[in-house]
């Protein structure tokens, strides 16, 4: 085991980047307004496990079932740019008719470890250290829980336009990651 603080610090920063928790804000505060109470700690728990399963055995797994890593990173654009659109236009795509709870879908998947991110994992494990992307991993996750349990606080600090503007604003980077992983996985599929 091979601890590197400059390949945790990295490796941290890009899933932060990828994972975007902080742009994910206004969705988290809709889900909460559509079903009451978000499980942070399932949530958080879950998307951990997923990334770190998806570290060891993602790409094996792809290959299992005959799908590469560029189709899975194309998939996962099209899921991130169907949200953007949710963000930008206001409108509601995603339809579930009696949600019970926000935990597993959508938040776990795809929101906190969807197709970028799992995409991202198996990018990382050809450059770094397993037992250090587990830790950048860990880092994560312990931000985007502390963000879901105070997604309530965050919502009464910035006001239902702030939401609205942020909502705006962060659909497009949304829309921008989206389009950019799309367009970097398709010449993969040709």
């Amino acid at each position: 085991m091979n601890f590197d603080l400059k390949e945790i610090l990295t490796a941290s920063m890009v899933l932060f980047a990828v994972i975007d928790i902080v742009g994910s804000i206004p969705i988290i505060i809709d889900l909460r307004k559509k079903v009451g109470h978000i499980q942070s700690e399932k949530a958080s728990l879950v998307a951990a496990i997923l990334m770190i399963l998806f570290l060891f055995v993602g790409k094996e797994i792809l290959n299992l079932i005959g799908i590469d890593v560029n189709s899975f990173a194309v998939a996962g654009a099209f899921i991130i740019f169907f949200l953007a659109l949710e963000m930008i236009l206001g409108i509601q795509l995603y339809k579930d008719d009696e949600p019970e709870t926000a935990a597993v879908v959508p938040l776990a998947f795809p929101l906190i470890a969807g197709a970028g991110t799992m995409t991202s994992i198996l990018s990382l494990r050809a450059e770094y250290q397993p037992i250090n992307i587990v830790i950048a991993i860990v880092v994560n996750i312990i931000f985007v829980y502390i963000v879901l349990k105070s997604s309530g606080r965050i919502e009464k600090v910035l006001g239902k336009q702030g939401i609205n503007v942020i909502r705006k604003i962060f659909g497009v980077i949304l829309l921008a990651i989206a389009v950019k992983l799309f367009a970097t996985n398709i010449k993969g599929l040709f």
